[in-house]
């Protein structure tokens, strides 16, 4: 298996690199490749930057992480960018229809929520529907964000309306003030839960599974270094690659 997962990578590696010689630059040049994704995706795109600059001596990652509508909304208002990778298809869809990427969006990973409470469960929330319960302060994604918009599915689903004492623009929002102790609990990614490791305790539901996010990845299209965002493309969607993401907590598209 180990030897697989290494010529998955090398693979991957090789498509990557390819983009140098396509893309006219001197070995010493760094060109910026600017991808906006979404803030689920912080951990996993930073720890990745490293592979694909390796493949790619000529050019340099920048992330730009944040909500996925948010970003979308920069897109469609013409903010230069090379790669679109959004949480959800709903807000892929957004910047589709305004015809703002190239080709077809691809997804490459999926994510659901889970519940976040400080340590020790001060509040003792074992369920969903806990957190409807008085005296229980709850943070959660807006609607518009794909975190939010899986909440208000689940919602949906279970008859159960949670009073939120915040919306927050983006998951890591919502992670911070479980960690902080602001909140008595809030719905984040599992990912999300995974990464803060013993700062924050986390509450599996089972209704979470009516409401997974499939993340796609797109090229945007008029992205200032095409060759290089479609080979950045093609390594998230590489074996080796994948097998990172299923490492942290990711499910498979």
């Amino acid at each position: 298996m180990k030897r697989l997962v290494t010529v998955g990578l090398a693979t991957a590696l090789a498509l990557a690199g390819c983009a140098n010689a396509q893309s006219g630059q001197s070995p010493s040049a760094r060109v910026p490749v600017t991808v906006l994704a979404a803030a689920s995706l912080t951990n996993v795109f930073t720890a990745l930057k490293p592979q694909f600059e390796a493949a790619n001596p000529s050019a340099e990652l920048r992330f730009s992480f944040g909500g996925s509508s948010d970003l979308a909304q920069q897109i469609i208002n013409g903010a230069p960018a090379d790669v679109f990778a959004s949480a959800d298809q709903k807000q892929m869809m957004v910047v589709a229809n305004a015809g703002k990427i190239a080709g077809a969006a691809q997804p490459f990973v999926t994510n659901v929520l889970t519940i976040v409470v400080p340590p020790g469960n001060p509040k003792n929330i074992h369920s969903f529907a806990d957190l409807a319960k008085p005296g229980v302060t709850e943070v959660v994604c807006a609607p518009p964000v794909p975190c939010g918009a899986a909440t208000r599915e689940i919602e949906q689903n279970t008859k159960i309306m949670l009073h939120p004492a915040s919306e927050e623009q983006d998951v890591l929002s919502v992670l911070s003030k479980v960690e902080a102790k602001v909140a008595d609990a809030g719905l984040v990614y599992v990912t999300d839960a995974r990464s803060a490791g013993g700062k924050v305790q986390e509450v599996n539901f089972p209704e979470a599974k009516t409401a997974v996010n499939t993340y796609p990845i797109a090229v945007i299209s008029n992205a200032p270094h095409p060759q290089l965002a479609q080979a950045f493309v093609a390594f998230i969607h590489s074996p080796a690659v994948q097998q990172q993401f299923a490492a942290a907590g990711f499910g498979p598209a």
